[in-house]
């Protein structure tokens, strides 16, 4: 028999989302748990749901310890598609001098600017790197380090690569053209890496750069930084001169990693390891606060008796709002430690949004690894 797809009455708050096809009893599951999740979360709020089963807990992992804050140093870096601040905060971290950042999206470019009020950040439409003359910035700048949007070539937005008109390759390309920094620093999803993506690759990254630039390819994971997180992400690192490029050396993990339940000081039960990859809650027809990516990440949370679903705004909200299964629930803070950031970093906007900037960014300790890798090969010996 064949299956009757019903349309979802839920109309989209973004143009790239793609509805499930499902049926009408499909969709009837889905509202009836969304449902009896938001009336729980109401009775939490209340304080009239059930009694808390899990203390507050009180991470055992500080990420700024993975990395050790550097003194400013001579090199000056310029930020594109900021975000939540990954790469921002890993380059600070590792001394270098904060120029400028570039994120269109209001509520990241608002936590940038709350983190470091010294900083220069625009956001909103004057964040908007399609409008920006990079030449200004010419003479001014030694590195330039971004990620464009991930989108067009992840599996979570259909890996259209350049039929999608959010990759912004091209306007990175673009800023470091007009720029010609010393080197520069693009990182993506490593899908970016694959046989997929050789040809765009090879013709909108490599070729309109390589005539000024050595470029190297990398594709890094984040616990061998010491983040608690199954991650990859590739990065495209260029330098002008040849010789600063013969001297740069692939970042290599020095941090072992512990499991997500030590990093966030749980109990012991037996098992531990690394959280699966955490997602952007930034996509949907509505707005979610669930980290799931996969059903295999459902499994590890599962054996780690974490409950990844409607994560709460703070530890102790998530400590009064008890999961169905009796699972962890997990705080926006809880989330920021599996990223690898500060978990006092001021993520601005709704819990939706905070989990977004986080679920979108390059963890800090990989950055500043990479970051410090730069610095060390730009340094005249």
């Amino acid at each position: 028999m064949t299956r009757q797809i019903v349309p979802s009455k839920i109309r989209s708050s973004s143009p790239y989302h793609e509805p499930w096809a499902l049926t009408a009893q499909e969709r009837q599951v889905f509202r009836d748990t969304a449902q009896r999740s938001r009336a729980a979360k109401l009775a939490a709020i209340r304080g009239d749901g059930p009694p808390p089963i899990h203390a507050v807990n009180v991470p055992l992992l500080d990420p700024c310890d993975l990395m050790p804050l550097l003194d400013p140093g001579r090199y000056r870096s310029l930020s594109l598609f900021s975000g939540g601040g990954g790469l921002d905060l890993g380059f600070w971290r590792a001394g270098f001098r904060h120029v400028a950042s570039y994120e269109i999206m209001d509520a990241a470019a608002a936590t940038l600017a709350k983190a470091h009020p010294e900083w220069t950040v625009f956001g909103g439409d004057a964040g908007d790197v399609r409008q920006v003359d990079w030449r200004r910035y010419r003479g001014e700048i030694d590195v330039v380090h971004g990620g464009p949007p991930c989108q067009p070539f992840s599996a979570a937005g259909r890996q259209r690569g350049a039929q999608d008109d959010r990759d912004m390759w091209p306007e990175f390309v673009r800023a470091v053209s007009e720029i010609a920094p010393s080197a520069f620093v693009g990182e993506n999803v490593p899908a970016l890496a694959s046989a997929k993506f050789a040809d765009y690759v090879r013709n909108s990254i490599v070729a309109p750069l390589e005539r000024s630039y050595a470029i190297q390819v990398v594709v890094l994971k984040a616990h061998d930084f010491g983040v608690p997180q199954v991650r990859q992400r590739v990065f495209f690192v260029g330098f002008r001169s040849e010789q600063h490029a013969t001297r740069w050396r692939r970042p290599a993990g020095s941090k072992l990693a512990t499991g997500a339940r030590r990093a966030l000081g749980l109990p012991d039960i037996g098992y531990d390891s690394l959280s699966p990859t955490i997602r952007s809650t930034l996509t949907g027809p509505r707005h979610t606060t669930s980290i799931l990516s996969s059903v295999s990440a459902m499994r590890r949370f599962e054996r780690l008796q974490i409950w990844p679903n409607g994560v709460a705004p703070t530890r102790e909200q998530a400590h009064r709002f008890v999961a169905p299964n009796g699972h962890f629930r997990l705080s926006v803070p809880d989330v920021a430690i599996i990223q690898g950031f500060p978990d006092d970093w001021p993520l601005v906007g709704a819990t939706y949004m905070a989990l977004g900037q986080l679920g979108n960014a390059v963890p800090p300790p990989m950055a500043y690894a990479v970051a410090r890798s730069v610095a060390q090969a730009l340094a005249d010996r």
